[in-house]
């Protein structure tokens, strides 16, 4: 071979290996570590999808109850009357067509007139059904906004599961895990409801709601009026326990979550913390409506799930004069805990409940453990590799310890460069990852071994040395080739199928064998011709 295709051929080496030794380092910030080597929350929730026609029912509820208030037409109550059905009774029979007008505004259900200015609204079958698959996914976007709003860097929000209804949920270095946890379960539905009074409530400003569900029921006889229901207020006495109160509230919400245009820390004229927030147009106009009508009445924030058992009373504030489109949640906050209810309105009510069934806390002294672990096995691997080699084909195995070397420095530069070559690529190095790292240590070393058996064969055969060295790498390739791309194609499902580490282990796997190839074929080709090229050498002997 002449020196010049030889020259070009060493300086793309050099190249490459500058390349990725640019890439690889500093390797604590070129390249992203897992959960489990940083230390992080893993959390795996399932998404309770039939729940979702029950948030719908809710939401339908107070919309139906402000589309007719704003029409001025009256009715007694609306209430669910079936799975996917709600019955809006007590209007005016000789108002029909004005009723069904705006109720006909749902086109996505069904009309039944039940007499008697009753008229009973049910959700379309296809309908409830693409409720109930998009369920997920409105979930799916809304935690993600909620973890982006942590600032988590390179987390892992992905559906998982055969039914594609649980959510995985992986939060590298976040040091409170609990905080968390309590950010993404809240479903965070914010409501605020106008009081029904006991009808020998006079002042109602005044008026204090008992401290049982028993005692408020007494109060109308027994029975809630049916556009009523109870709500439960904790709150701290003056002597440090907690005592309770119970609210008749309008089943019609004035304002609902999706009425919020944002929402933030704020003080109030103590400085004390509280959640600022501010109303779409549309809701500012239907608040301003409802405050004026409770002026000098009680209206109170709800915060919950879907299931009024589980919503609770935040504050009942005594409205004092028209409010539009901003206001303030008292109850109280920390700054810490008035933030985390900022982000949790601004990112959306959660339209689904959902369960925790899975979280893993991994602290960052265990990953520190893994990574040392993991650095000692691959050290101890190589060593142990390199010194086989060495004694096995003598200075053919210095050869192959370069290619070695250069094998782990390229793998590392892959990772550190997967952001920059693909958008959005998943870089991340886990334990499992470690794992793969090795492997291809092994499989890089098999190539070797391959390439340098064949160049002893054809030694055997009494070829030269240059020819046992052509021979060798032609013969061997296709084999080599064979190997690898066979596990690239696992690696390739493994990484489409799987999640997390073993995504992680795919990836280190692929860039290793990619590496592994251009080192064992290529680079150690070279390094051969360096040897056969070089002045004084002697072509008759090979150190194999």
């Amino acid at each position: 071979m002449s020196q010049n295709p030889l020259m070009w051929k060493l300086i793309l080496i050099v190249a490459v290996v500058a390349v990725m030794g640019f890439f690889s380092y500093p390797p604590e910030e070129r390249i992203n570590l897992g959960l489990d080597l940083r230390g992080g929350a893993h959390v795996l929730m399932q998404v309770e999808t039939e729940t979702a026609l029950q948030y719908e029912l809710g939401l339908t509820q107070s919309r139906l109850g402000q589309a007719l208030k704003e029409k001025e037409l009256s009715f007694d109550s609306i209430l669910p009357s079936g799975r996917a059905s709600v019955e809006v009774r007590g209007t005016d029979p000789s108002r029909r067509a004005d009723v069904r007008a705006v109720l006909e505004r749902w086109a996505n259900w069904d009309l039944a007139d039940r007499g008697a200015g009753n008229v009973e609204m049910t959700m379309k079958p296809d309908y409830a059904v693409a409720l109930e698959v998009n369920a997920v996914e409105m979930t799916l976007n809304t935690l993600r906004n909620r973890v982006d709003s942590l600032g988590v860097a390179e987390p892992l929000v992905q559906k998982q599961g055969m039914q594609g209804d649980r959510i995985l949920i992986q939060l590298p270095g976040v040091e409170d895990p609990g905080r968390v946890k309590g950010i993404l379960a809240d479903p965070a539905v914010l409501e605020w409801k106008a009081v029904t009074y006991p009808a020998n409530v006079s002042n109602h400003g005044a008026w204090i709601p008992p401290a049982t569900r028993e005692d408020l029921l007494a109060l109308f006889g027994g029975v809630l009026p049916a556009d009523t229901e109870a709500y439960r207020q904790v709150f701290d006495r003056p002597d440090g326990l907690q005592a309770e109160a119970w609210w008749p509230l309008k089943r019609v919400s004035a304002v609902i979550g999706q009425d919020l245009r944002s929402a933030y820390r704020s003080t109030d004229d103590w400085g004390d913390p509280v959640v600022a927030f501010e109303l779409t147009q549309d809701a500012g106009k239907r608040f301003e409506n409802a405050t004026r009508e409770n002026v000098g009445r009680h209206m109170v924030i709800i915060l919950g799930g879907i299931n009024a058992e589980d919503k609770h009373v935040v504050s009942a504030p005594i409205i004092e004069t028209t409010i539009r489109d901003q206001g303030q949640i008292r109850g109280n906050y920390t700054i810490e805990s008035a933030e985390d209810m900022a982000l949790k309105l601004n990112s959306g009510a959660i339209p689904t409940n959902v369960a925790i069934i899975e979280e893993r806390t991994v602290g960052p002294s265990l990953g520190r453990d893994s990574i040392r672990r993991g650095l000692t096995a691959g050290i101890a691997g190589f060593i142990g590799v390199m010194l086989f080699m060495l004694v096995y084909y003598r200075l053919s195995g210095v050869n192959a310890v370069i290619a070695l070397a250069l094998n782990v420095l390229l793998v590392f530069g892959i990772l550190g460069a997967l952001p920059l070559l693909f958008s959005g690529a998943q870089a991340t190095l886990t334990l499992p990852g470690i794992a793969g790292l090795i492997l291809t240590v092994g499989m890089a070393v098999d190539s070797n071994v391959l390439i340098f058996e064949r160049i002893r064969e054809e030694l055997r055969n009494g070829k030269t040395v240059r020819s046992a060295v052509e021979q060798g790498f032609g013969k061997a390739l296709m084999t080599i080739l064979d190997c690898n791309v066979t596990t690239l194609v696992a690696a390739f499902f493994l990484f489409a199928q799987g999640t997390g580490p073993v995504k992680g282990f795919a990836v280190t796997l692929t860039a290793g064998l990619l590496a592994s190839m251009f080192t064992a074929v290529f680079v150690s080709r070279q390094l051969f011709e360096i040897v056969l090229s070089r002045k004084g050498a002697r072509p008759e002997s090979l150190s194999i």
